[in-house]
């Protein structure tokens, strides 16, 4: 998010942060090995890979230097850079500003279908990751695997406690708008956590076709016939050979958001292996019974308990219950994460699963009942951990 330095207020200048660093007006801008490009609201940009990557060791350092970048052109324009999930008391009924430029008009159809001057549109920001397939083998593994972990994902990487100046109860309250804002047409979000499919055909007929179907009636033009229209925590996108997951809040820098991306990374790559179970048994997990820990994850992140004998033996255990946390050390225990060649990511995951979630951090900072100034202050924190690249630590 970019804000004002003074106030920390949403500053809605992207387009001329983009301006300053390209030359000109534009949606995108190529730094090299990470690029900026524009997002649904002025307040915000997104830095990206510039294409696919065969690790993330040290991809931190490449992130962490164009948030460096886009502080220096901010402060020109009286603005700086702010991590997390969501703006702690932005109003997006006064404040919102959609982008005016380049793709204005799939703002403006979203705009004028689901009303997006709320906090599940323009007060919301995530990191995603994607992971590719080559064939509908690596394709049902992948989704099968993704699909597992989901419910665990707000365990490492919550980060949004606070929404109208206010503690929710929830560590994760992006996620709570999340699963609202396209409420109209409910086949575009499902239930988050996709339906088990074994190929990309099945994936198009059982998910995309229908969800097409029913936009049809409020978008004539057909402004919104395509992928990235699912709103579901984790997209295939077969465009570019992939399956996105958006379920993951930002984090208060870099570090952070490639260590918890790294980590799942491996997790995923374990189950897809058949480490602990066969890939059947992955697939073929009740949908019911992943939404219920899903649930318990978006309000209580690390410390959620996990009482699903069957869904902790999916990951080779005997348990009958085990905190999320727990859960995340096993499963890096048994992964290759902490030989990765990347100490500083190894050392950031161990400090998320000694202190908790980053939610959890920042409500044990803030207190039950935190005073404006409390606020400003701990957000004030929080950005200048983005700039400096370290860990927020209650």
């Amino acid at each position: 998010m970019i804000v004002r330095p003074d106030s920390l207020d949403v500053l809605p200048v992207a387009d001329l942060l983009l301006k300053q660093a390209a030359g000109k007006v534009t949606n995108e801008f190529d730094a090299g090995l990470i690029g900026w490009s524009n997002e649904f609201a002025l307040h915000v940009v997104e830095f990206k890979t510039n294409g696919p990557m065969t690790s993330l060791v040290k991809l931190e350092e490449a992130f962490q230097a164009e948030v460096t970048r886009a502080n220096e052109y901010l402060s020109d324009a009286g603005g700086r850079l702010m991590p997390t999930a969501m703006h702690p008391w932005m109003d997006p009924g006064v404040e919102t500003r959609l982008w005016p430029h380049q793709n204005r008009a799939i703002y403006d159809t979203y705009n004028r279908i689901f009303n997006s001057q709320g906090h599940g549109w323009s007060n919301i920001q995530s990191a995603h990751l994607n992971l590719a397939f080559r064939t509908d083998d690596e394709f049902h593994r992948l989704h099968s695997a993704i699909r597992l972990l989901l419910p665990l994902l707000a365990a490492l990487g919550a980060s949004s406690p606070v929404v109208e100046r206010r503690v929710t109860g929830y560590m994760d309250s992006r996620l709570t708008y999340y699963a609202g804002n396209q409420r109209k047409v409910p086949s575009i979000a499902g239930q988050i956590i996709p339906e088990a499919v074994s190929s990309m055909t099945e994936y198009r007929k059982r998910i995309l076709t229908p969800m097409y179907s029913d936009i049809a009636p409020y978008d004539p033009k057909g402004v919104l016939q395509n992928e990235w229209l699912n709103s579901r925590g984790a997209i295939a996108r077969f465009d570019r050979m992939a399956i996105e997951i958006r379920v993951l809040d930002v984090q208060e820098c870099p570090l952070a958001d490639v260590a918890i991306a790294s980590a799942i990374v491996e997790a995923i790559r374990v189950l897809a292996r058949e480490r602990w179970v066969a890939l059947q048994s992955q697939s073929d997990f009740p949908l019911d019974r992943l939404l219920r820990i899903y649930h318990d994850t978006m309000r209580h992140a690390e410390a959620a308990v996990i009482e699903d004998p069957q869904y902790l033996a999916l990951f080779g255990l005997g348990e009958s219950h085990l905190s999320a946390s727990e859960l995340w050390g096993h499963i890096l225990e048994h992964s290759r994460f902490y030989n990765l060649g990347d100490p500083a990511l190894a050392q950031a995951m161990k400090s998320i699963l000694a202190s908790g979630s980053l939610a959890r951090r920042m409500a044990r900072a803030l207190g039950k009942d935190p005073s404006s100034t409390r606020l400003f202050e701990v957000y004030q924190t929080l950005c200048d951990c983005l700039e400096a690249g370290t860990l927020f630590l209650d």
